[in-house]
């Protein structure tokens, strides 16, 4: 409890009066939903000892995030190269003494636990990157700074590659892309860039994709109206990007390339690698709009998705309880989100701003590739769904991470107050 002078009157605070209760209350309700369905997930299949920890974890989690909360904002500032530096260390460390599960050797074995350094990463990167562009002087659109923070990102992103772990390294870009459009960088170069993966992934369904991609793009390239050699110059390109798509997937590894095809036709391989995709598609059409009712999910509770408490987990929600089920989870995502960019808007510090959308971008980017893969919409890259899907690390780094957004709207909410 706390006094501040207001208009000549001392009034006084509780340290709870500036604590955002939306943020928190909707995170807890994720992590709720998270955990019932673990539960679900692992009943009676030898694996219960998962929900157990997770549950464990989740206290550890809404610790720490109530401890981030009340940090000063300029220790986690200062504090964000070290971090940074710890977080590279441990990367290195797990490419030479980590543990391998599912080919990627990405853990490190700490008692009953198992510690995700890639994980901490994300963490650790959105701090550094808010630390740089947030000092005076500094700007997203002069190459200095552009190349500063994508050397920022793109080291843990080799790093992370190594393990090999795709789909994690692939959150960086999500985020350098995000830092890039609330830092107020050129928005058709943005667009340029989130094209290309789009064009590719069409160019290898045929021809017909191909054409209407590259068209696509080219229509709302023009829309822009750039300098018209800088038009051409992004369309040529996207045509050439889209044109060899397919070469370039021909030389990609064997696994890689089942993985592509598994993600466009899974259909053709229901007994091997497009088996949990398949699986999953019919877990969450199954449900209907209300769903089969708790612990009574046939695909989850015959097991026919292997390990559907970790990368498969919002089969169960939407299986169990439906339509409804799946609504309320997205719906308390969106709800979050919307919350952390409205605090990214409203909060005065550029490092708080930057530190808010990163985590927004990071949230919205595991959302939308987790749920897209289990309706079978995007490629299958092994990432979890935010507060819902088995993994400590995971876990714990998100209520970390939501920790500092509530520390950012602390910061500034008490700023303002004693401003008054």
């Amino acid at each position: 409890m706390a006094k501040y002078k207001s208009h000549n009157l001392f009034v006084e605070q509780k340290s709870t009066d500036f604590f955002d209760w939306s943020i928190f209350l909707l995170t807890i309700l994720l992590v709720t939903c998270g955990l019932i369905s673990i539960y679900s997930a692992t009943f009676d299949s030898g694996m219960s000892v998962n929900f157990y920890r997770q549950m464990v974890l989740a206290g550890v989690g809404t610790a720490i995030m109530v401890a981030t909360t009340y940090i000063p904002e300029r220790w986690i500032y200062i504090n964000a190269l070290p971090m940074y530096a710890i977080s590279l260390l441990l990367l290195v460390i797990v490419l030479k003494f980590g543990k391998t599960t599912y080919g990627t050797t990405g853990w490190l074995a700490i008692g009953g636990f198992s510690l995700q350094p890639a994980e901490l990463m994300k963490f650790s990167t959105v701090l550094m990157v808010a630390n740089h562009l947030s000092k005076r002087g500094t700007d997203i659109a002069t190459l200095r700074d552009l190349f500063t923070v994508g050397a920022y990102i793109c080291v843990p992103v080799l790093l992370i590659a190594l393990q090999p772990d795709i789909g994690t390294a692939s959150v960086f870009g999500a985020i350098f892309l995000g830092v890039l459009l609330w830092a107020g960088f050129d928005i058709y170069l943005l667009w340029f860039v989130v094209s290309m993966p789009l064009v590719m992934i069409a160019s290898l369904t045929g021809t017909a994709g191909f054409v209407i991609s590259v068209s696509a793009y080219s229509i709302i390239a023009a829309l822009f109206r750039r300098n018209i050699a800088k038009t051409m110059l992004t369309i040529g390109i996207v045509f050439a990007i889209g044109y060899f798509s397919p070469v370039l997937v021909d030389n990609l590894a064997d696994h890689q390339q089942k993985r592509i095809h598994t993600f466009l036709n899974p259909e053709d391989d229901p007994r091997g690698i497009g088996y949990n995709v398949i699986q999953s598609v019919m877990a969450v059409g199954s449900g209907g709009l209300t769903g089969k009712g708790f612990l009574q999910g046939t695909q989850t509770q015959l097991r026919y998705i292997p390990a559907q408490w970790t990368d498969f987990i919002f089969c169960v929600p939407t299986e169990e309880f439906g339509f409804l089920g799946g609504s309320a989870v997205i719906l308390l995502l969106c709800g979050l989100l919307y919350r952390m960019v409205t605090v990214a808007k409203e909060v005065s510090s550029p490092f708080g701003g930057l530190v808010c959308a990163s985590v927004a971008v990071i949230f919205f980017y595991h959302s939308i590739i987790n749920i897209g893969m289990a309706i079978g919409v995007v490629p299958v890259m092994g990432i979890p769904l935010p507060f819902m899907s088995y993994g400590g690390s995971s876990l714990v780094v998100n209520m970390a991470m939501v920790g500092l957004v509530l520390n950012a709207n602390r910061t500034h909410k008490k700023s303002v107050y004693m401003r008054g």
